[in-house]
């Protein structure tokens, strides 16, 4: 059957998000050096380890899985969303950045605590002005609109997801429907966002395929409603016999040329 709805994902397929958070990161850390001697990169190495473990640790940690919230969104998103459980990540994430930080630099050898908030603060700023979109994104979508409904799906905070597309709203007009899984109660790759977004845009799975860098997420909850999906592998990343995607690319611009042929 004729593909009617492109579903994307946003984070590492429309936008480079890994990119952001190392320029991010790096532009932080490249600041501490100005203020202390540190190694940048084994600065960032050991915050990012430091964000990790504490953001594991925390009460709300299950949910952030639920919803699909990964540790460094949690380094510069504010979580000012309506459900209790975003309510209690507001009121733990201020503390979070500047641990995080602070626990990176002692780990480093560095024991000073003021300039761990100080980090954590500038980290949130940096993130701010670091946007960055793959070098097709918007060649790739200018092609598909109009021809197709466009539908963005993806995980994590409202607050954040929508800080994401302030600050790139050259993104946002293409799209027909955007959900966030923060909005919806849960996240990729349980079936029911899918089912939602399949109701919301009035298609049949057959009618739709779902696009996006995530097998665990994207590949993973596509499969589960029976849709065709479409993995943009474009690190070469390892494959999981437990879950193959309909088609594997490494760009949009393929993904581009292999629509055309649905």
């Amino acid at each position: 059957m004729a593909i009617k709805t492109i579903i994307f994902d946003l984070d590492d397929t429309l936008l480079f998000d890994q990119l952001s958070v190392k320029t991010a990161f790096e532009k932080t850390c490249d600041y501490a050096a100005t203020k202390i001697n540190v190694n940048s990169q084994q600065l960032e190495e050991a915050v990012r380890s430091a964000a990790r473990s504490l953001y594991e640790s925390y009460p709300t940690y299950d949910y952030t899985v639920l919803i699909g919230i990964n540790p460094f969104e949690g380094l510069w998103g504010t979580f000012d969303d309506p459900t209790p459980q975003f309510q209690q990540m507001k009121e733990i994430v201020p503390a979070y950045r500047t641990e995080a930080w602070t626990k990176g630099l002692a780990a480093v050898g560095i024991e000073d605590a003021a300039l761990g908030t100080e980090l954590g603060e500038r980290f949130v700023e940096e993130r701010k002005k670091a946007p960055f979109f793959y070098d097709d994104t918007f060649a790739v979508l200018d092609e598909l609109k109009g021809k197709y409904e466009l539908v963005l799906l993806t995980n994590g905070a409202p607050s954040l997801q929508n800080l994401k597309l302030e600050i790139t709203p050259e993104i946002v007009p293409y799209f027909d429907h955007i959900i966030i899984s923060g909005d919806f109660g849960k996240g990729k790759p349980d079936a029911s966002i899918f089912e939602f977004v399949m109701e919301k845009a009035q298609v049949t799975k057959d009618e739709a395929i779902m696009v996006g860098d995530n097998l665990m997420t994207d590949i993973l909850g596509s499969s589960r409603v029976g849709m065709r999906n479409v993995w943009i592998n474009r690190e070469s990343k390892p494959h999981n016999p437990d879950i193959v995607p309909t088609y594997e690319v490494t760009s949009l611009t393929e993904f581009l040329q292999l629509v055309k042929t649905l």
